[in-house]
Order: structure tokens, then sequence, then C-alpha cells
């Protein structure tokens, strides 16, 4: 046990994880689906507004639905970041589709 800090020195390193990913770093299940759908849909209705606005002011229809589209890409895009779409048994076992972390000692 280190006596500075009170921990062992095999202890794993926590930190604070994305939405609906449990402490351990596995898949947190129906609560990692809550948070993509959240992104997914906030980033839609969020980008869409942002749209509409945009085509009230302008006297365009289709900007609308290019909010969509990148409200889509974006939620995708942050579930991806955050690792809530990848599994958490990848084929070889050893997390290459997750990438380096900072916190694993490799």
């Amino acid at each position: 046990m280190n006596k500075a800090t009170g921990t062992r020195p095999d202890a794993p390193k926590t930190t604070a994880g994305a939405p609906g990913v449990s402490e351990n770093g596995r898949d947190g299940g129906y609560n990692a689906g809550i948070a993509v759908f959240s992104y997914i849909v906030g980033g839609i209705v969020v980008w869409s507004l942002i749209g509409w606005g945009l085509d009230n002011l302008w006297g365009t229809r289709w900007i609308v639905l290019a909010g969509a589209l990148l409200g889509a890409a974006g939620g995708f895009y942050l579930s991806h970041m955050h690792g809530l779409t990848s599994s958490a048994n990848s084929a070889g076992g050893d997390n290459a589709a997750r990438g380096p972390s900072k916190d694993e000692e490799q």
C-alpha cells in the first residue's frame, strides 16, 4: 500500500466515465443504449431547430433537413467517442477498437 496516497500500487486507476458506462469499463447495457439514443435524438432536435430558425431567417426550406442530418451524425460521433457503440468483447480480446488509453498501464 502506498502510504502517501492510500492506494495499492496494483489498483487500477478510475476516472469518471461516459454516461451509461459502468465504473469497471464494461458496457452499461440499458443505460448505454439510453445514452446513445439521447445523443442522437438530442442532436437531431437541437440542429433541426437551428436549421428551422435559419430557414425562417433566410427564406429557405432545406436547412432544417441538413440540420437534422448533421445532428444525427453528431450524435453517432459522440456515442462512438464516448465508447458507447463498441462491444465489450473484441475479436482479438486486446481492446484494440477502443484505442489507446492514458489510464491503462500497457
